[in-house]
């Protein structure tokens, strides 16, 4: 296809996938039960840091943690005050880890602006993104942890994909006008957003020319949203839905 023809594909994939019936089966439909700013946000951080391996063994994850917190996310973080594991795994990501989140969470709602604080210092635009999270890493892992619940945040200094945070910041910030994504984040703009490179979006933009980078990796995100950007500048993440959307359908 050539440039406007690919637009013009993705354009009406995007359209067709970004739609309520998207997130039946998607991790985002969790964070979808709460309506308070910060349970919303809090669910949407653990369902996003949970969100690798079957879907439903991540919904079911997301049902016990909920369960967990009482229903109440962000209460149960506010009130949290132990140094103890808590009784949950999710595939390497246990109770230590869940613990330490825990934690770490109260912090950034006590001392940090919350999680929206955390991402939105003033960054320069060129390295937006990749600032934005390298900086809420260094904040989220300001408190006491064990070394091994730091593979849990992923670090785009060392050229990771950062596929997880850069979802969950595509929850938070892109607009709810169709019914999956939040638009709760106001300090954050769509245009500085990415797409979330998994095995889907990264093969499908393969096939599409969009990617000639093999691995994903960081560098590879960029690759891919600067050609996103000629195709829509003020919300290249939506083309996520059009990428994950054929590649988990397998119409390439």
């Amino acid at each position: 296809m050539n440039q406007k023809d690919l637009k013009e594909y993705l354009d009406f994939k995007a359209e067709q996938y970004e739609c309520p019936s998207f997130i039946e089966n998607d991790p985002i439909q969790i964070p979808h039960r709460y309506s308070k700013k910060e349970d919303v946000e809090i669910a949407a951080f653990f369902m996003a840091s949970l969100a690798w391996g079957n879907r439903l063994s991540i919904l079911k994850s997301g049902d016990r943690l909920m369960e967990l917190f009482g229903d109440a996310p962000y209460d149960f973080i506010m009130d949290y005050d132990s140094l103890k594991p808590l009784p949950f795994v999710h595939r390497t990501f246990n109770g230590v880890d869940l613990n330490f989140f825990c934690r770490s969470l109260k912090n950034l709602y006590q001392n940090k602006e919350g999680l929206e604080g955390a991402f939105s210092a003033d960054i320069v635009e060129e390295n937006g993104l990749k600032m934005r999270i390298s900086n809420f890493r260094r904040a989220f892992l300001e408190i006491s942890h064990e070394h091994r619940s730091e593979k849990h945040i992923s670090n785009p200094l060392k050229n990771s994909a950062c596929k997880r945070l850069v979802m969950f910041l595509r929850w938070m910030v892109r607009s709810k006008e169709k019914g999956v994504d939040f638009g709760l984040w106001e300090k954050i703009g769509q245009n500085e957003l990415y797409v979330p490179l998994d095995v889907h979006t990264g093969n499908v933009a393969r096939n599409l020319g969009l990617l000639k980078r093999k691995q994903n990796d960081w560098k590879t995100n960029e690759e891919l949203i600067h050609k996103l950007r000629k195709m829509d500048s003020e919300d290249p993440a939506k083309y996520d839905f059009a990428l994950f959307g054929v590649g988990v359908n397998k119409e390439l």
